[in-house]
């Protein structure tokens, strides 16, 4: 099992592209399925989660493969298999994305229920209520979700959850909708760039799709879809991990790709704490004054802080001068970090769905273990300022959701290195 050391104190310095945005590209890829023809996908990061949707969409009768630039090329050529497995699903939650668009192509779905991080329960309620409304008949087989439908209707659907709106629900109810017959009309939809980016791809392909990044998107369906050349969006969550490394580290990094317009929330938040962000030509900069504001963060789904990025402004707060408050409003146990963030001096207080954090001066290296993938990220952030020696066991978390983060901090000044455990 790999681990990263990391010896704090280093400012970095810079420019790191951002990769595509892992949350887009898996979708996007699952969508494949609905299509005729060759889909090519330009910017899709090379992770263990895209390797896996890989996996699972070969044996779904998809060939993909990666060609010398890095794009990726999908085309189905046998649509016999409808039972994605739990082999594959168990270990990555964005496999229920296959669900929506098996269901619409080939009449039938089999999906294993999902897995992925330990941040607390993701039901996929919603999903299976969206599809149901589309037509498909539900049952609940050996741990799987069967859908059947010998035929899609468009319908009126509401997808507002108890934590807001579901991105996955969305996504898979849109694919969904984009051949079946009528006019499908969802309500609280997810704003989300990556469903934007999603129905770009599919209106590309085809699809009549109006809305798409408000609370009511509207479909229309057709009877097929064409593959076609798409470029995956920049990865907002990577962009805002690399915006809150420069913050911590007092720093300044060029991020080379990223967009401000899908980083509002996290851009007010930083220039509350004292962090300087610019727009640039071909992105953003971000550099830091040394003393650190504290603020109040709360979570929420899109336009709202993301709860993906919770994790690391937990580190960069432990560090500011007075009291912080984070509320968690989209997954209420996500905070494993908190045990391994105190470990290193973190001075932090769990209060149901907040944590309350006392700046401390200073945070000290130590062995700490990553529970997810923005846990992690978390920990690599605090160990970068950290003094003395962080080592962050369990790898492979991070290396679900950030391409070679390694080497892009080491570019930068940071000193990293991943090694065997």
């Amino acid at each position: 099992m790999q681990l990263f050391e990391i010896n704090g104190g280093n400012r970095l310095r810079g420019t790191v592209p951002i990769s595509g945005a892992k949350n887009a590209a898996l979708p996007i890829m699952a969508a494949s399925i609905l299509v005729d023809g060759e889909t090519v996908l330009r910017n899709v990061p090379d992770l263990a989660d895209v390797r896996q949707m890989q996996a699972l969409l070969a044996k779904l009768g998809v060939r993909c493969e990666r060609d010398a630039e890095g794009a990726l090329h999908l085309t189905v050529e046998d649509e016999m298999n409808t039972h994605a497995e739990y082999d594959i699903v168990s270990k990555m939650r964005a496999s229920v994305c296959v669900m929506g668009p098996l269901l619409a192509k080939r009449k039938r779905a089999q999906v294993a229920m999902p897995g992925g991080c330990a941040i607390g329960d993701r039901p996929i309620g919603l999903h299976i209520q969206g599809l149901q409304a589309l037509g498909a008949d539900f049952e609940l087989t050996n741990g799987d979700v069967l859908l059947k439908a010998k035929k899609m209707r468009g319908s009126e659907i509401f997808l507002g959850g108890p934590f807001g709106s579901s991105v996955t629900a969305t996504a898979n109810v849109l694919m969904a909708a984009t051949l079946a017959e009528g006019t499908t009309t969802i309500e609280s939809a997810a704003c989300e760039p990556e469903i934007v980016d999603l129905a770009d791809y599919l209106i590309a392909c085809g699809a009549r799709i109006a809305g798409h990044g408000t609370p009511r998107v509207t479909i229309e369906g057709v009877a097929t879809l064409t593959g076609t050349s798409h470029t995956v969006i920049p990865d907002r969550i990577e962009a805002g991990t690399f915006m809150i490394a420069g913050a911590i580290t007092n720093g300044e990094l060029m991020l080379e790709g990223a967009r401000i317009d899908h980083l509002r929330a996290v851009v007010d938040r930083l220039r509350r704490i004292g962090v300087i962000v610019d727009r640039a030509e071909k992105g953003l900069v971000v550099s830091s004054a040394r003393r650190i504001e504290p603020v109040d963060i709360t979570t929420q789904p899109y336009p709202g802080f993301p709860t993906d990025l919770q994790a690391q402004a937990m580190a960069l707060l432990s560090l500011a001068d007075g009291n912080s408050c984070i509320t968690e409003k989209i997954y209420p146990d996500r905070f494993l970090h908190v045990g391994e963030l105190s470990r290193m001096g973190a001075q932090l207080r769990k209060e149901g769905p907040t944590v309350i954090i006392e700046g401390v001066k200073r945070l000290i290296g130590a062995p700490v273990m990553a529970s997810d993938l923005r846990a992690s990220a978390a920990l690599i952030l605090a160990g970068l300022i950290a003094k003395g020696t962080t080592r962050v066991q369990r790898a492979y978390h991070i290396d679900r959701g950030y391409e070679k983060i390694e080497e892009k901090l080491s570019a930068v000044g940071a000193s990293i290195r991943r090694l065997e455990a």
